[in-house]
């Protein structure tokens, strides 16, 4: 007997990423990305996952929902899906999602593919809790949660190794954040519960840990050294973070926690960038991007900072990237190499291999980039 693999897309999860707004959720929210000229990044993410999966495809039945919730992915992919609900095009909903993810319980799938972020997440638990194994594809701006596979093509394998019996399954946590309280600065995060998911610890991403109170002081190590480092003819770009942060409040600049800043010279030249701000301010000009690591999930790039985008890195090269880390950041991973999910293979591509870390003002380490 075939199995049954669900589908659902959150078509707008990540738009407000690159012209950093931090998320898509409300109406307001999603227009004002719009205006900004946000594009749809989930539709690429699903089918790369449906690529990854289409050599064995006569082995499942594909169920999903209309139009851009899955359908029109499927089908672009050669699926021949089973198509449920109805929705209305082009205004897709949070219910919308929970309706679909609801229609496949009913219908006792054997894995829930759904493609979005933290609040995408939340609306698949919100309708089956724990009954049903779900995967996430990552999509969204915030991804706390550790629902998600490291990336699209990862899911691929993963999902393979379900639907053969070659995988067991774990709960994992769905978490997510209070979108207004990010967007001023303030990080409110909160766990909503637990979903089922495949489980290979390399495969798929952690929950995101926070600095701790005694990493005070290596951080102002590193801060002292990416300062009394810095050129005057390079412009710096800030991606958000507390290590970061710890930079802009020794020059005693403001900053955006979780946003984007930069610099020149020491001197804040614009505060919580978008893509777009950022390609106009290194337009003929050279740069460096400091980024930090996310504690317990090892990202550099393609969680939280968005803005910082495949055309961005591209212009600033590899060897313009400055990561930095403390020591107890880099010991959470427990050995697993750093990872990069900008939504551009080609950039990925570029990135892996090996790179840099600063930890501390007179130390260093090199770490696998995958």
């Amino acid at each position: 007997m075939k199995k049954k693999l669900g589908l659902i897309v959150n078509p707008i999860a990540g738009m407000g990423g690159s012209v950093g707004l931090k998320g898509t959720d409300g109406e307001d929210i999603l227009e004002k990305a719009k205006n900004l000229g946000a594009i749809p990044i989930a539709p690429n993410r699903t089918n790369e996952v449906l690529e990854e999966i289409s050599f064995f495809k006569e082995s499942f039945n594909l169920f999903t929902y209309p139009n851009e919730m899955g359908e029109d992915e499927a089908k672009a992919c050669s699926f021949d899906p089973i198509v449920l609900g109805s929705i209305d095009k082009g205004k897709t909903t949070s219910a919308n999602t929970k309706d679909a993810a609801k229609e496949m319980l009913k219908l006792k799938v054997d894995l829930v593919l759904f493609v979005g972020g933290d609040g995408t997440a939340r609306d698949i638990y919100e309708s089956v809790g724990d009954r049903l194994p779900t995967l996430g594809i990552p999509s969204g701006v915030k991804m706390h949660s550790g629902v998600f596979t490291k990336t699209a093509k990862i899911a691929g394998k993963l999902i393979m190794m379900l639907l053969r019996g070659e995988v067991t399954t774990r709960l994992a946590e769905v978490m997510d954040i209070d979108e207004e309280a990010f967007r001023q600065n303030r990080l409110s995060a909160k766990l909503y519960g637990y979903l089922k998911i495949p489980y290979e610890m390399q495969m798929v991403q952690s929950v995101k840990s926070g600095s701790v109170p005694t990493e005070k002081e290596a951080m102002e190590e590193i801060s002292w050294y990416i300062i009394d480092n810095m050129k005057d003819d390079y412009i710096y770009i800030i991606g958000p973070g507390t290590t970061t942060k710890t930079i802009m409040k020794k020059l005693g600049l403001e900053n955006t926690l979780l946003g984007v800043d930069v610099i020149h010279k020491r001197k804040l030249i614009a505060l919580d960038v978008n893509e777009a701000k950022l390609l106009e301010l290194i337009q003929g000009r050279k740069a460096k991007i400091v980024v930090t690591v996310i504690g317990g999930q090892g990202f550099i790039f393609g969680r939280g900072n968005q803005q910082i985008s495949p055309k961005v890195i591209q212009k600033i090269g590899k060897e313009n990237i400055i990561v930095i880390a403390t020591e107890n950041k880099i010991s959470s991973l427990r050995g697993k190499p750093l990872s990069v999910d900008t939504g551009d293979i080609k950039i990925d591509e570029m990135l892996r291999g090996y790179i840099r870390v600063i930890t501390g003002y007179t130390k260093a380490i090199i770490y696998k980039v995958v």
